[in-house]
């Protein structure tokens, strides 16, 4: 999928009409920071109270971290989905949660060969079914797993369906035992459980030891700006990204009067006749006005902005 640049997409994203600030930031998250401070930092530079991530990064783990500021948070659900990772994998020690913040539980003294390695790599590619780590903020019966595993209590963990779209070795150090893996994904995969499922598979132990994300939907790690850079309102709105050029759907320009229907919630004519079941971006001025559903003849206003 191609990444937006962010040089021709701030136009009139840094603004809505009612002069708040609303767009996306391709955010490089550096390592040691949790997805919560980059947004707590955002938060304080653009002075928005409504800003949010769409998909949280390890505090180990660095790279591409959309944010989306104002209202902008409400399109969340309308981004791409899809994530690349460059994950780091350590063969002969088995931590239990499965990457380097982890207890040590077994070391092996087997060296993998890359030959070894590759052989097993189609069995992670497709849809699998993967076993969550027990250290992960997956809710079980109201309670976060890794509050289970704090506590030393067992729970019964479902497998979850994932799609694997691309799994390559990059590098292989057979030295250190570690290999750079690329991984393309869907959304709820957690790559620390391929890096520990290909230790079982391999009969040696592994864990994650770093992962950088270079891809989220359209937001490329080639155009991510470094965290350091968000330090007031107008760097804010000098990498504002407007949501109309990062969003892959039906794009619709209204006019005056469709606008002033829309802003009160009014149905508008379906005039591009456009099947029915689909969500449109309705655009006023060049800046998003609503996300409609097409509905026969009409399309239903499903969120203003």
């Amino acid at each position: 999928m191609d990444t937006a640049s962010p040089e021709g997409a701030q136009n009139k994203a840094a603004e809505v009409s009612s002069g708040s600030l609303f767009g996306f930031l391709n955010v490089r998250k550096p390592k040691s920071l949790t997805s919560h401070d980059v947004v707590y930092r955002i938060r304080r530079a653009s002075k928005v109270k409504q800003v949010g991530h769409t998909g949280t990064l390890d505090p180990f783990a660095e790279g591409v971290l959309p944010v989306c500021v104002g209202k902008a948070t409400r399109l969340i659900e309308y981004l791409d989905d899809d994530k690349e990772y460059i994950a780091v994998v350590k063969f002969g020690v088995e931590t239990d949660t499965y990457d380097l913040d982890g207890q040590v539980l077994t070391v092996s003294d087997k060296k993998v060969s890359k030959e070894e390695l590759e052989a097993v790599l189609p069995e992670f590619r497709g849809e699998i079914m993967q076993m969550p780590p027990m250290y992960s903020a997956i809710k079980v019966k109201g309670k976060k797993l890794y509050e289970y595993a704090r506590k030393g209590q067992d729970v019964e963990i479902a497998p979850r369906k994932v799609f694997i779209e691309k799994l390559e070795l990059k590098s292989f150090d057979f030295e250190n035992q570690t290999a750079e893996i690329v991984v393309k994904c869907s959304k709820g995969t957690y790559i620390r459980s391929i890096a520990h499922d290909m230790g079982q598979k391999l009969l040696c132990g592994a864990h994650l030891v770093g992962l950088t994300r270079t891809q989220a939907g359209k937001f490329g790690i080639e155009y991510a700006v470094e965290l350091d850079e968000f330090q007031s309102v107008d760097d804010i709105k000098k990498y504002l990204i407007n949501p109309v050029v990062m969003l892959d759907y039906e794009k619709i320009n209204v006019t005056e009067d469709e606008h002033k229907k829309i802003t009160n919630g009014m149905p508008i004519l379906n005039k591009n006749d456009i099947l029915s079941g689909q969500v449109v971006i309705l655009i006023y001025n060049d800046i998003i006005n609503a996300v409609g559903l097409t509905d026969g003849k009409k399309i239903l206003i499903k969120k203003v902005f």
